[in-house]
């Protein structure tokens, strides 16, 4: 991937694949955001529409939607002649989004304490069992996140709020970028391997108080952090 100003983004074999049911517009915007939330695509890189409508072989038009889907989300800012530029990470936004997630999550985890006996349990800790696999392999490291974002969205589907968590996901990407940049650090897979397993442990007891402490516990690490991260990564801030 090339991150550079002015660099192409393309899928791996070079095109968008499009189905019946999901638009090009959506898998350009996925493809797209994902590269900006890992930080394949660095802050200040330059996304041509052009470009980006040739390197996924559709047409300008789903390059378009998805450029203001990516500026509702606050990851990119379009100027004139079609120039479009990664923002910068916000701090600000970071604590809006932060604040935003663990209201929501802490509310999660209590009504799936207080119900019980929930599938969700039960497939969150078939994750966490992926995860421990994984603890210390740093070339894992990918799978290993997308494991912690497969266990929170069954905590959400857990209690039927399925499309919540894709509203917050989606308005989470600076707070997501800055987990990408805390997470290689040594110790921190095995930090949110306990903090999965202190949630499970908690609802699995019916005390909702102590799991919504347990989450609020779990999605504070990264921001105690902050100071540090953005003091590394200055380059990176707004």
């Amino acid at each position: 991937m090339n991150t550079s100003t002015g660099g192409l983004i393309s899928m791996h074999d070079g095109s968008v694949k499009t189905s019946m049911h999901v638009p090009a517009s959506a898998l350009v915007y996925e493809e797209v955001r994902n590269q900006i939330v890992s930080l394949s695509l660095l802050p200040e890189t330059t996304l041509v529409r052009a470009e980006l409508a040739e390197s996924f072989n559709v047409s300008q038009s789903p390059v378009r939607e998805a450029i203001l889907r990516l500026e509702q989300d606050g990851l990119v800012v379009s100027y004139p002649q079609s120039r479009t530029v990664v923002t910068k990470i916000d701090v600000a936004r970071i604590r809006e989004e932060h604040f935003l997630r663990v209201a929501a999550e802490c509310e999660v985890v209590r009504q799936l304490a207080e119900a019980k006996d929930s599938p969700a349990v039960v497939k969150a800790k078939g994750i966490v069992k992926m995860q421990e696999a994984l603890v210390g392999d740093i070339e894992q490291i990918d799978l290993f996140k997308q494991l912690d974002e497969t266990f929170h969205a069954a905590l959400f589907n857990g209690v039927n709020q399925s499309n919540l968590h894709l509203q917050i996901t989606a308005r989470s990407g600076h707070l997501a970028r800055v987990r990408t940049l805390d997470l290689p650090r040594a110790g921190k897979m095995v930090s949110v391997l306990e903090g999965h397993k202190a949630i499970i442990d908690a609802v699995q007891s019916g005390d909702g108080a102590l799991a919504s402490l347990e989450m609020r516990k779990h999605l504070s690490g990264t921001m105690e952090r902050l100071p540090q991260i953005i003091e590394e990564n200055k380059t990176l801030f707004s």
